[in-house]
C-alpha cells in the first residue's frame, strides 16, 4: 500500500541512527535512550538489501509511532514503500504489538518464529503475557494487542532473504518461547539481531512470566557464544559495533558458573 504525498511530507522531519550502509535504527522509545519512536517501543532496525528493505521488529504503533518511524526511513533517503518484511524476534507487544497496522498501512510480510506464530494469528494477550503486564502497569490498561496474518514461519537454521542479504535464523527461547535471534553477514561487517535474548554487559531480561525460563536462556545464550559476528543489535539498550561477542561470552561464562547473568532491568 502506497504512502500518501502528504504523509511524506509529514514525514521529513524525521531522524535516525545509521548503524552502517546496511542497518539503521529507526524506533526505539526514551526509556531505550534514543527516543526515535514512542514507549515502550524496542529498538526498530531497518535492514537496506538494496531493492527491499526489512524491519526487524516493530514496536507497538501506538501514539505516533509508526508515522515517526516512517519518518525516520525517510530521513535517510529511503523509500518506505520499499519495506517488504516486518521480522519479528518474539511476539512481546514492545517488539510485535504493531504488526497489525504496519501490514495494514504498507502491504508487509510478517515474518515471526513458528513458535510465536498462533499467538500472534490469533491476538493472545495471555500467551504473550499482555495481561501480567498490564496488571504490572507496563502497559495501558485499555491497550489491546491486534491479531495480525503472518506469512512466513521460521525455525532454526532457516534463512530469510531482504533483497541481496540473507538472515540466518537461530531459535533463542529463554526470555519467553518463540524468540529467534538473527544473524547476518553484511558486506563489512557480520551483525547479530539478539531481539532479548541476551545485551551489551552480558545482562539478561528475567521476568516473572509463564514462559521465561533460566534454563532455557542459558541453553540459547551458550548458542549464541559459539557464533562470530562483530555488532551486537539487541532489542534494548546500548548497542555494539564491534566485538559483539565479548558481551555473549560475559552471559555464558556466568551461566556456565551455576549463576545467572545480571538482569538489565532493576
Amino acid at each position: 500500500m502506497a504512502l500518501s504525498t502528504r504523509r511524506y511530507q509529514q514525514a521529513e522531519a524525521g531522524g535516525s541512527v545509521r548503524i552502517t550502509d546496511e542497518v539503521y535504527l529507526v524506533g526505539g522509545g526514551v526509556a531505550n535512550a534514543f527516543g526515535l519512536s514512542d514507549d515502550p517501543d524496542c529498538h526498530i532496525y531497518l535492514v537496506d538489501g538494496g531493492d527491499e528493505l526489512a524491519l526487524i521488529d516493530c514496536g507497538m504503533a501506538s501514539g505516533n509511532s509508526l508515522e515517526r518511524i516512517l519518518a525516520n526511513v525517510l530521513a535517510e533517503g529511503l523509500n518506505p514503500e520499499k519495506i517488504a518484511q516486518v521480522i519479528v524476534t518474539h511476539y512481546h507487544v514492545d517488539h510485535a504489538g504493531g504488526a497489525a497496522e504496519f501490514r495494514e498501512r504498507l502491504g508487509v510480510d510478517v515474518v515471526a518464529p513458528a513458535d510465536a506464530a498462533d499467538a500472534l494469528r490469533t491476538g493472545d494477550e495471555r500467551a504473550v503475557a499482555l495481561d501480567v503486564a498490564k496488571a504490572a502497569g507496563f502497559y495501558a490498561a485499555d491497550y489491546h494487542f491486534e491479531p495480525v496474518e503472518v506469512s512466513q514461519e521460521v525455525r532454526e537454521g532457516d534463512r530469510i532473504h531482504v533483497g541481496r542479504l540473507e538472515l540466518e535464523v537461530f531459535e533463542t527461547p529463554g526470555h519467553c518461547d518463540g524468540h529467534v535471534s538473527l544473524l547476518m553477514r553484511g558486506r563489512e561487517r557480520s551483525y547479530l539481531f539478539a531481539g532479548d535474548a541476551v545485551f551489551s554487559g552480558g545482562r539478561v531480561v528475567l521476568q516473572n512470566i509463564h514462559d521465561c525460563s533460566i534454563q532455557k536462556t542459558a541453553e540459547s545464550i551458550a548458542k549464541l557464544a559459539e557464533l562470530e559476528f562483530d555488532a551486537l543489535l539487541p532489542g534494548h539498550a546500548a548497542i555494539c559495533l564491534d566485538g559483539g561477542t565479548r558481551h555473549v561470552a560475559l552471559a555464558n561464562q556466568a551461566c556456565r558458573s551455576l549463576f545467572v547473568p545480571k538482569n538489565l532491568v532493576g
